[in-house]
Parts: structure tokens; sequence; C-alpha cells
């Protein structure tokens, strides 16, 4: 059975603060009132859900000027990283979302989550790729990922 509730704050895969929402009671009871992220939806909180609707509306506004200052900062970046190759020059694994946001904090001082990296599947092979990522408020913007061999260490 699903119940209605009020988000108090943005929720992946739900909703955004402020919204009427419907999930399983399970989810609601074990994840969402004990971590105060929702509400049960009820009569008298119109109130509140225009107060928090207003409130997520200031952040949005807000969010989008963030986003669109970072996108620019941004452009013409390029990442970059070593990784171990065979004798053929294949990668050993592939270069993932986790990395290139690890990489983002790194080098750049950005920090993003994994899942504003969209990168379907990890990059194979050495040279130039471009890498579109997902901020805020649904601007995007595109970063370069340099991958090349890592240099071996001299055998004494």
């Amino acid at each position: 059975m699903k119940n209605e509730i009020l988000l108090l704050e943005d929720v992946i895969g739900l909703g955004r603060k402020g919204q009427i929402a419907t999930a399983k009671s399970g989810y609601i009871r074990n994840f969402l009132l004990p971590k105060k992220k929702a509400v049960i939806a009820e009569r008298h909180l119109v109130r509140l859900q225009e107060k928090l609707q207003k409130e997520r509306d200031e952040q949005a506004v807000k969010d989008k000027k963030d986003s669109d200052a970072l996108a620019k900062q941004l452009v013409d970046q390029t990442l970059t990283i070593a990784v171990k190759i065979d004798a053929n020059g294949h990668m050993y694994g592939a270069v993932t979302a986790q990395d290139v946001a690890k990489l983002l904090k790194e080098q750049l001082s950005i920090e993003l989550d994994k899942r504003n990296v969209l990168l379907p599947k990890g990059i194979k092979k050495l040279g130039v790729h471009a890498v579109e990522l997902k901020l805020k408020e649904g601007i995007s913007a595109q970063v370069g990922l340099e991958i090349k061999a890592e240099e071996k260490a001299e055998e004494a």
C-alpha cells in the first residue's frame, strides 16, 4: 500500500521539497520519516507545503545561478588520469563515473557526486574523451578527460 507524504527536502527519484509524493510504507517508515526528509501528508499541512515550495523555488534560482557559473568554469578544462596498460597497450579495467568525480575533486576542487557524471559505461581507451556532467536544475556541462599510460618505474 502506498501512502502520501509531504517532502521536506529533495529526494532523488521521489520528488522535490514541498511536493506531495507517494511511496511505499516501508520506505516511508524506515527511511523518509527517521531521516526527517518527509512527513505524512495531512490536510492541515497545506500552509507548510506552500512555505516549502516557496523555499524550494528560491533554492532553485540559487542552484541555477551556481550551476551556470560552474558550467562556465568547466569550459575548456581537461582532467588527466594515468592508467596501467599491458604490453599491447590495452588498459586494465576502465575509467568510471566515480573516477571522474574523484578527479574533479582532486584536480579542480569541484565536488560532484558520481550520479552527476553521465558516463553509461567505463572508458577503456587511451586518449582524450569528452565527459558530460549533469549539474543542478538541469544545467549540463562538459569536461575533457585525458587518459594516458602510466609511466613505468625503472627497475633497479
